[in-house]
């Protein structure tokens, strides 16, 4: 028997494009037909410059309406796909179309899946209304994909049955990002450095992500100008585009030292890790802590930060470094990294170590299988 199984995002992330030809074609061998249906990103969405196409999904085109400073959309269900014995639903909130999907899998529809965090790990307010809805609903699906083992706790202990959860380990392709690293040539990276003014000697930290206030941004550029001080070649490119890039524009225009290069992709981000001895990302960490550990980059971040569930992946001195919330503490972390030869070492193995725990292949088979053992199952509800 096959199954006809539709994924709906609201808009599709370039970072997924490899994760979801994977899963299509792990599908195929279980008899399950795997659709993707996506819409397209808010105006404030497009600033991140992140978003990728696939020939194979099937596209719509999401409502919005901003309300109280949050867009609301509504994500039409193309008729090719409404005949699905099961839907995979991100979990927010804001996204009106899931609701009746969720209503109609409770009274005898197809079934609904959840892939989410579990809670709003961003959230300002982890007790607001908001997040109280969340939890409310955590239950009122068939299955849970849950983005890192810290999800699935998080779903278990709001009464979720354990076996109906697949932790997925999130990911990118780790496998392919290290790769290009490693095919950097010499020439390429002599290129960079003349242009960003760097010597061969220059102990460069990278920086990589979306440009908003939750990424801690102030903290960086002020805990690197202490850095600066103790180490007289340090350097500081920063990868990313979004709300805050005015920010680290004008921080540039006074610190010469610090680089602004806007958001890149395949080579030519790999060529900037390649440059990079350690990653200074302050605030709001998820995918991109693969980034640096699949080259060996140690990262340092603040253990109070919004983060993402990815933090489970990063253990305090072991692959990385969980500072205090001071611009002091997060600097003399990164002194030390870059000072202590034996202690980068050592975190830069076990940082390249983790990374093939996290592959992009490894989530896309726990994806599948999942798909397989909630079809193969009663209906939750």
């Amino acid at each position: 028997m096959q199954y006809k199984v539709a994924i709906l995002q609201h808009r599709l992330l370039h970072y997924r494009i490899d994760f979801f030809n994977r899963l299509r074609e792990l599908c195929l061998v279980r008899n399950i037909d795997c659709h993707l249906v996506h819409g397209q990103a808010t105006t404030s969405e497009k600033s991140k410059s992140d978003d990728g196409t696939l020939e194979w999904a099937h596209k719509t085109r999401n409502t919005f309406v901003h309300v109280g400073g949050r867009d609301i959309l509504w994500q039409p269900l193309p008729g090719s796909v409404r005949d699905a014995d099961m839907f995979v639903i991100m979990q927010e909130n804001r996204i009106l179309s899931n609701y009746p999907l969720i209503l109609k899998g409770k009274f005898g529809g197809p079934k609904v899946a959840y892939w989410g965090h579990g809670v709003n790990f961003q959230s300002r307010v982890p007790g607001g209304l908001r997040e109280r809805w969340k939890r409310l609903l955590v239950r009122q699906v068939d299955w849970w994909f849950a983005y890192t083992d810290l999800t699935a706790e998080i779903v278990r202990y709001a009464g979720f049955p354990a076996e109906r959860i697949t932790s997925l380990n999130n990911a990118v392709d780790t496998t392919a990002f290290r790769k290009t690293v490693e095919s950097i040539t010499h020439e390429e990276l002599a290129e960079i450095r003349r242009g960003l003014g760097l010597h061969d000697h220059s102990q460069v930290g990278i920086f990589c992500g979306s440009l908003y206030p939750d990424k801690r941004l102030d903290l960086l550029v002020e805990a690197a100008a202490i850095v600066r001080n103790k180490v007289k070649d340090f350097h500081v490119v920063a990868i990313g585009s979004g709300p805050a890039k005015n920010f680290i524009d004008q921080a540039a225009r006074m610190y010469p030292w610090l680089h602004p290069v806007a958001a890149r992709f395949g080579r030519e981000k790999a060529a900037y890790f390649r440059l990079a001895k350690i990653m200074v990302n302050p605030g709001a960490l998820g995918l991109h802590i693969l980034d640096a550990f699949s080259v060996g980059l140690p990262v340092v971040s603040l253990a109070s930060a919004r983060h993402g569930p990815e933090i489970a992946y990063l253990h305090n001195g072991v692959n990385g470094v969980l500072t205090g919330d001071t611009v002091n503490e997060y600097a003399d972390a990164a002194i030390r990294l870059l000072s202590d030869a034996v202690w980068w070492q050592s975190l830069s193995a076990n940082a390249l170590a983790s990374s093939q725990n996290y592959t992009v292949e490894n989530m896309a088979e726990h994806f599948a299988d999942g798909l397989s053992r909630c079809l193969a199952v009663e209906k939750f509800w």
